[in-house]
């Protein structure tokens, strides 16, 4: 469904306090916790101290909670404290999330992002410090230089060649395949490169914009106050296809999102589903017209969003005294599936079996089983029937009446009860396919299984070509509801890839069955063989260099 979003929109304020850290300390913190930083089998960076196996807050001895390291003084509090420690030392707001390694201001309570400090985290790696770092640089000289990417307010990184240095891990392999490329962390933003990276592979969506289908050029959208998401967009698809290695900051499209998206606008960790419904809607909001000219909403809207995700949902509400149904249609950009935490599917994929009350694990086919299987609404939700001309009570049967193009399920892992005031994650294990069959769940196949095959004409609904998914991306989440992580596992060229922020390494199928899925994208399988026969078909987008194969590479 698509929302509407607030008029007014506001980038968050530069934070001043890093601001006046750099101007009165440089980069002397950046370069002490250099020496602290440590790097984990798959590329996460976070902080350790040699003599302290378990680091504890300062004032509660606090372990459990999330730790952060003051810039000036190297002392450790909680979350909880850090406000504290600012009242208690003058001065001291900055700080250092221990565990993920980003910026955080005790002062703002929020992630900040700077690029001089994710500089300092890569050197690490590769041991070199950036050329021209001087702690006692003034304020001005230590400050990024910005520019304009294409026209409008730009805030992406222009001085580059100042603080590249070569780094030799995964992230520059070069025999990777073409568009595979790491997104840096600009403060808690792995719900955005999660999103993003599965995004870029959806092969539709990303031949859009390879082939020039959104001209930077004849825009009318991006004005000197305002920026064109839809731009930003293709300047990310541009950058991640130009054949460079090293990781890309998204800071530009961030930026835009946030125009678009203002009550989602800060550096804080938004939840990966809420962007990536946000995103689509705000790609319509712009481009959202019919093949007539006028305004669109269902199945004939030409914008790139509705092309590649539009799928129509029917549903059926049946008086259980009299048995008359009424039909409605609503459009849907992705699923949202409740885990099948009571009921599972028999092998033959018919009759429904209690699971033991031990079983930890669900099934996607049984989440979708649970979706289109009829429901008895609650007594404050009777129909009134047309005939019977009273409310009575009813069964409601969801079934899938058009597929889109790129199938996306959002698996529901966060509750939150407003009764009891909780919201708790699901941890519950899922499996899912790598190909994905929906004709049981179509509403021809749901019909003809009510009713019989001679009653009803079932034209219009998908054929079994279309109904066929292959699996491309998984967008997984760990850790808990307050403090969590995305990941996301890219299939390219029949191998699996996890895209971890900055940092892409190739993994096995097995890693990619066991993790705690959150968002999974099917794409139709027709179109999933032909982006996998050769994918030096991809179309040039402006701008863009072709990449010439280096010899020992794949």
């Amino acid at each position: 469904m698509m929302f509407q979003r607030n008029p007014l929109h506001t980038n968050p304020e530069p934070c001043n306090h890093l601001s006046d850290y750099k101007l009165k300390h440089g980069f002397n913190g950046y370069k002490a916790i250099q020496k602290l930083l440590v790097t984990s089998p798959i590329g996460r960076t976070s902080l350790k101290k040699p003599n302290l196996r378990i680091l504890r807050c300062s004032f509660c001895n606090g372990c459990e909670k999330r730790v952060f390291l003051c810039l000036i003084c190297s002392s450790f509090c909680c979350l909880d404290h850090t406000l504290l420690h600012i009242q208690t030392e003058n001065g001291h707001d900055l700080f250092v999330d221990v565990e993920r390694c980003e910026l955080y201001c005790g002062v703002c309570c929020d992630q900040i992002y700077d690029p001089d400090f994710d500089q300092f985290v890569m050197a690490k790696h590769s041991m070199v410090l950036p050329n021209g770092v001087v702690g006692n640089e003034s304020i001005g000289q230590r400050l990024i230089k910005r520019r304009r990417l294409v026209s409008g307010v730009g805030l992406y990184l222009q001085n580059e060649s100042k603080f590249r240095f070569e780094t030799k891990d995964l992230r520059g392999k070069s025999c990777f395949p073409e568009g595979l490329r790491g997104l840096n962390s600009l403060g808690s933003t792995c719900f955005m490169n999660s999103v993003l990276q599965a995004l870029l592979h959806a092969p539709p969506f990303r031949d859009y914009f390879l082939s020039g289908g959104h001209s930077l050029e004849d825009c009318k959208r991006r004005t000197t106050e305002r920026l064109c998401l839809i731009c930003d967009i293709n300047t990310v698809f541009s950058a991640m296809y130009s054949g460079d290695r090293n990781p890309y900051s998204p800071a530009q499209f961030l930026y835009s999102w946030w125009q678009h998206s203002a009550n989602l606008a800060s550096y804080e960790q938004q939840d990966a589903h809420e962007f990536f419904i946000s995103m689509l809607d705000a790609i319509h909001e712009k481009e959202g017209i019919t093949k007539n000219g006028s305004k669109g909403n269902g199945g004939d809207c030409q914008c790139i969003a509705h092309r590649v995700f539009y799928g129509q949902l029917r549903s059926e509400v049946t008086c259980m005294a009299c048995g008359f149904t009424s039909t409605t249609y609503d459009p849907f950009l992705d699923i949202s599936l409740n885990l099948d935490i009571n009921i599972s599917l028999t092998e033959k994929g018919k009759k429904l079996t209690k699971q033991n009350a031990d079983d930890n694990m669900s099934t996607l086919l049984g989440c979708l089983d649970l979706f289109t299987r009829p429901e008895k609404l609650g007594s404050d939700q009777k129909l009134y029937c047309q005939n019977c001309k009273e409310r009575q009570n009813a069964l409601k049967q969801m079934s899938i009446s058009k597929l889109p193009l790129v199938l996306t399920l959002h698996v529901k892992r966060f509750e939150h009860s407003f009764v009891k005031k909780l919201s708790r994650k699901i941890d519950r294990y899922l499996q899912f396919p790598f190909s994905l069959d929906m004709t049981p769940y179509l509403s021809s196949s749901i019909l003809r299984a009510k009713y019989g095959n001679r009653i009803f004409n079932f034209g219009g609904d998908e054929s079994d070509t279309f109904s066929k998914f292959e699996i491309f991306a998984v967008v997984t989440h760990s850790g808990t509801l307050e403090s969590g992580h995305y990941v996301t596992f890219v299939r390219l060229r029949k191998q699996w890839y996890r895209c971890d922020d900055a940092w892409i390494t190739k993994v096995d199928e097995a890693t990619v069955r066991a993790s705690q899925c959150y968002m999974i994208f099917y794409v139709q399988k027709t179109l999933y063989n032909k982006a996998n026969e050769d994918l030096s078909h991809l179309p040039n987008s402006p701008g863009r260099e072709i990449l010439i194969p280096i010899a020992g590479c794949c």
